[in-house]
């Protein structure tokens, strides 16, 4: 299991904490030390919507002024692949390549206990 995200994210924080107080090991992938290409956004969405993938709620979203560009799907992975913190956050890959977005404890307990 493969945790990507970034440390000081409270929503990681209750992921991270989930996970170890369930003793489940996993990998973090902070993406302030190892940012995510376009290749691994690419394979997320074979799974994952677009929609669900991609921050527009946060302040990255907003100081970039990236609503005004009105970007379609490819103008989304694009800005995605540049700055990491436009995924929502943790993106969880477990099992045999299946995926996961967002911190839901009842998702978590159904999918990992």
């Amino acid at each position: 299991m493969v945790m990507y995200g970034i440390k000081t994210c409270s929503t990681v924080g209750k992921a991270r904490k989930f996970l170890k107080d369930n003793h489940i090991e996993f990998e973090f992938v902070d993406y302030k030390v190892t940012s995510v290409d376009e290749t691994k956004i690419r394979e997320w969405l074979e799974q994952v919507d677009i929609n669900i993938l991609f921050n527009n709620k946060g302040k990255k979203y907003r100081d970039l002024k990236l609503k005004e560009l009105n970007l379609d799907d490819e103008g989304k992975i694009t800005w995605m692949a540049k700055e990491n913190y436009l995924l929502k956050r943790p993106v969880i890959e477990y099992g045999d390549g299946k995926v996961h977005v967002t911190y839901n404890e009842d998702d978590y307990k159904a999918l990992f206990l």
